[in-house]
């Protein structure tokens, strides 16, 4: 299971009372400095963006793909190890607005990891040490230290025979 805070709201759905929940300006300047990094095409200076300038934690030697989207709202929020990589245009996620409330996660992922391109990560959730997401995954749940797993749903791919 995830790891969320639940926030109940009333009123009209969570997204239009974003604002009650964080500063527009955050809002404008992380978009801003996102924007930034997804084109940057050195490393190191990605990881100054994401770490200086969105509040983000990042290990050493960890590599952001071309067009990665870290969450706008919540950043800081992020932890990445060292030595990982996250893979094109994967999106990581620590905020979901539904209808009637809006939830918040922590996403931790650990030091010698692959997101393959394309992946979804969801708030609340956390990969372990040396695992490896395929290309286009839904992390939708904890992926434990070594696992091989991808799809979506979110499945461990060593025990279906794939990638033997």
């Amino acid at each position: 299971m995830r790891k969320v805070k639940r926030y109940p709201v009333e009123g009209p759905n969570a997204l239009w009372q974003i604002y009650r929940t964080v500063s527009p300006w955050k809002g404008v300047k992380n978009f801003i400095f996102i924007q930034l990094a997804r084109y940057c095409p050195v490393l190191s200076l990605k990881n100054v963006i994401y770490r200086k300038m969105l509040g983000m934690k990042v290990g050493q030697h960890s590599a952001f793909g071309l067009m990665v989207m870290v969450d706008v709202f919540f950043p800081e929020h992020i932890t990445i190890g060292n030595n990982s990589v996250i893979g094109y245009n994967t999106t990581i996620l620590a905020h979901e607005y539904l209808i009637q409330e809006y939830r918040i996660g922590k996403v931790v992922i650990g030091d010698h990891v692959l997101i393959g391109a394309n992946t979804t990560i969801l708030p609340g959730v956390t990969i372990g040490d040396g695992a490896i997401v395929a290309a286009g995954a839904v992390v939708h749940k904890d992926v434990p230290a070594g696992a091989f797993v991808g799809g979506n749903p979110l499945r461990d791919l060593r025990r279906s025979g794939v990638g033997e």
